[in-house]
């Protein structure tokens, strides 16, 4: 098996998010748990993942702060997963990935999953990336600030 490289030291916020969310069953995993999933068993039938990868799954979100293991409120021997402050954080993230979903990978009136507010019933509106100063901005809009290391090399990926 080949090791998983890691991005524990790398200076992209966005290298060190995919190293404690970035694969596709962690982010489901979290997607369910604010689905309101919260025990081992919830998770496997929603996923219908391996039970050793969704324990592994299970732990590696935990260690990154993302999910809580907790025992269950009935007092018996299993265990509830419950989202952290880091976790719900994630929400945003969730959202934006949902809303690319439904406009990139279904075709018109093909029937999906919708996210709706829960006190109108009505759709969210489309997420929107803006300026400090509250313009929209795009790509094409944005620069990153890369960090340069004493040896000269660029240490930040695009």
């Amino acid at each position: 098996m080949v090791a998983r490289t890691r991005f524990d030291a790398d200076p992209c916020p966005v290298a060190r998010s995919v190293n404690a969310i970035g694969d596709w069953w962690s982010l489901l995993i979290v997607r369910d748990a604010f689905d309101g999933s919260r025990r081992f068993g919830e998770f496997h039938r929603s996923l219908g993942i391996a039970k050793n990868i969704l324990a592994a799954r299970l732990r590696t979100l935990e260690e990154a702060g993302v999910l809580h293991g907790v025992p269950a409120p009935d007092g018996g021997s299993h265990r509830e997963y419950l989202l952290t402050d880091r976790g719900r954080a994630l929400f945003p993230v969730i959202v934006a990935l949902r809303q690319w979903g439904e406009e990139q990978c279904f075709t018109p009136g093909e029937e999906h999953s919708r996210l709706l507010d829960r006190r109108s019933g009505r759709a969210l509106r489309r997420l929107e990336t803006r300026a400090a100063d509250g313009r929209l901005v795009g790509p094409q809009d944005t620069v990153v600030e890369k960090v340069h290391q004493p040896d000269g090399a660029v240490t930040e990926r695009p």
